[in-house]
Formats: C-alpha cells, sequence, structure tokens
C-alpha cells in the first residue's frame, strides 16, 4: 500500500521551507509541495500561527490531516514517525551541537538573509519584482507591481526586527563574511558538518543559504568573493535523495571538535550575546535590547521566541548525562560558548 504524502506548504522565498523541503527529499519522505497562496492552498487544517512551511501529516491525534510549524520540531515529529536516513546524531554529545547549530543558522544567519534583502536597493528591487509572481504567477501584472511595492514596504519598515540598523548592520555583514569561511573550512575534505552524511543544521544553513548565496544579489557577490565552494554546496543539498547514508559516516568526537570549533566560535562571538541579552531585555520588558557584540555595540528589537530558543538549548544541554556534558563543556569553553549553559 502506498504510503499518504506529507503536504508541504511554503515558498521558494522562505529559507525554512527550502530546508524542510531539501530535508523531506533526502529522507526519501513521501510528500508533494504546494506553493502558498496558489489554488491548491486550500482545504488544510488550520495552524496556531500563520507562518510557512506548514507541515500536513496525514495522521494526527485525531485521525485525520493535522497541520505543524515550526522547523525544528517538525524534524523532530518526522524523526519519531519516519524511520531511516534519520538527521539527528546517535551521539547525545554531538547530536546537542547539531541542535546548537540549527539554532544558530534559524535565529542568527536568518538576520543575514533578512537583512541583505531589504536593506540594499539592488535587492529590494529584485524581491519585490519576484517574489509576489510566485504567490500567484498567473494574477495581473498591475496586482504584482502594487503587492510587490507594499510587500517591500512592509518589510523594510520590519528590518529593527531583526538588527538591521546602522547600528548593528556592520556587525551582521561582517558575521555573515566569517561564515562562509568557517562553512567552507569545514566542506574542505568533508561533504557536510557531521562528515559523510547531512544532520538539521546543515539544512539549516542549506536554508538560509538558498536566499543569501543564490537569489539575492549584494549577499551572493560576497558569497562568490568569500566561498564559492559554499555556493556549490547550497547547489548539491537542493536534493540528497540520491546519497546513501552509513551510520559510520557520521563524525567522531575528536574529527567534529577539529572541524567545527571555528563555527562554534562564530556563534560564541555573536549568537551567545545576543541570546543573553534578548532574554535579559523580553524579561525586563524592555523596548529595545542592546548589548556588546564583537567589541561593538548591538541592538533591536527584543523577541520572545528566541528567549524560548535559549531555554530550550539549555533543557538539552541539562538533560545529557555527565560525561557527555563534560565534553560538551570542554567545547563551549574553547569556543565562547559556556555563557549560554551557564546559569544566570
Amino acid at each position: 500500500m502506498a504510503v499518504e504524502p506529507i503536504r508541504i506548504l511554503g515558498a521558494p522565498g522562505s529559507p525554512y521551507s527550502r530546508k524542510m523541503r531539501a530535508l523531506l527529499r533526502y529522507r526519501r519522505i513521501p510528500h508533494v509541495w504546494i506553493q502558498r497562496g496558489a489554488p491548491e492552498d486550500r482545504d488544510l487544517p488550520p495552524v496556531p500561527v500563520d507562518l510557512i512551511p506548514v507541515l500536513v501529516f496525514p495522521r494526527g491525534v485525531g485521525g485525520g490531516p493535522e497541520s505543524m510549524v515550526d522547523s525544528t520540531f517538525q524534524i523532530a515529529r518526522l524523526e519519531a514517525e519516519y524511520g531511516g536516513r534519520e538527521v539527528r546524531l546517535t551521539d547525545p554529545a554531538l547530536d546537542f551541537l547539531d541542535a546548537l547549530l540549527e539554532d544558530f543558522a534559524d535565529e542568527w544567519v536568518t538576520k543575514m538573509m533578512f537583512h541583505y534583502r531589504w536593506a540594499f536597493a539592488p535587492d529590494v528591487a529584485r524581491a519585490a519584482a519576484i517574489l509576489p509572481r510566485w504567490w500567484r504567477i498567473d494574477a495581473p501584472e498591475e496586482n504584482h507591481r502594487q503587492f510587490g511595492e507594499v510587500f517591500a514596504q512592509r518589510q523594510i519598515g520590519r528590518l529593527a526586527l531583526v538588527g538591521s540598523n546602522p547600528v548593528s548592520a556592520p556587525i551582521i555583514e561582517d558575521s555573515y563574511r566569517r561564515v562562509l569561511t568557517q562553512l567552507a573550512g569545514v566542506l574542505d575534505g568533508q561533504r557536510f558538518l557531521f562528515g559523510g552524511r547531512p544532520a538539521a543544521s546543515d539544512f539549516a544553513l542549506y536554508g538560509q543559504l538558498t536566499q543569501l548565496a543564490q537569489f539575492d544579489p549584494t549577499s551572493a557577490a560576497v558569497a562568490l568573493e568569500v566561498a564559492p565552494r559554499v555556493i556549490a554546496w547550497v547547489d548539491l543539498l537542493e536534493d540528497l535523495s540520491g546519497l546513501e547514508p552509513a551510520a559510520a559516516d557520521w563524525a567522531g568526537r575528536d574529527r567534529a571538535r577539529a572541524r567545527l570549533s571555528g563555527l562554534l566560535g562564530e556563534v560564541g562571538r555573536t549568537y551567545v550575546p545576543f541570546l543573553l541579552a534578548n532574554a535579559r531585555a523580553v524579561g525586563a520588558g524592555a523596548d529595545t535590547m542592546r548589548c556588546e557584540i564583537d567589541g561593538r555595540r548591538y541592538e533591536q528589537r527584543p523577541f520572545a521566541y528566541q528567549r524560548k530558543c535559549l531555554g530550550w538549548l539549555r533543557d538539552r544541554h541539562a538533560a545529557l548525562a555527565l560525561s557527555d556534558r563534560a565534553w560538551i563543556d570542554a567545547l563551549l569553553a574553547e569556543t565562547g560558548c559556556t555563557p549560554l549553559v551557564a546559569a544566570d
């Protein structure tokens, strides 16, 4: 009997949609892609928040179809319900690192994506011209033009939400270059972050880079200058259904430590101080969060969801066995990430 496919509702310009579609392809989980706004985007079970991608599982708690948002939790459900070709590592310590790097991509690298798309005129022009046409390719041309203008202005008005402002923009741009450099270094000698098979963090970085390295002209030019290897890697992750992974393809701890220390150093340098300052600002009900990143002032509006991300990472760390936690703590100390899991 054929397995009923998962429906994934998304858009090509959504890094999280691309993340999940590529993951479903790699895992060979039967699925169908539904473009947001297309005629097929109808009669789907409701979701608590209107975000994409939406995964519609054939069988939910009540026995019927069930919609779900949030890519990290979507991956967890896929791992629980579909066997084979998993993207979570079997080593608990390395699995924690994977979760940390996935969160870094989802919540910090996405700032780069949003900044480059809406802070530079050539990028705004491209996004305003293309994104509305994805929504309804057959809509009248005047509708596309008007919607593109309105959508662009709305997104530009939200730049403050991700720290894209004259104070913080240089920090975001410098971090983008370092991420490209560090990722290219990891890939010089192995195919993925944790060895010869992809983990969740590979797909998280891939999702953001489909926009940064492929779609938006300013950030794509930076990628070509700094790390053409990364551009090629993004092309390859689009569809890994032909890859045949084995358990032995996961890197061991020593190799993972050597390969990932530079990228984790970027996490400690930028994302950790941001997460801590954001959590404090949300807790205090502040309108603006401020902190020092890389010796410079960073500021943006606080974001409650990223405070939850910090809590989830700390919960995962606390759940580790003592020996696994000791190994992780040594690596976090080496890379400036210790405050992430330290008591407030």
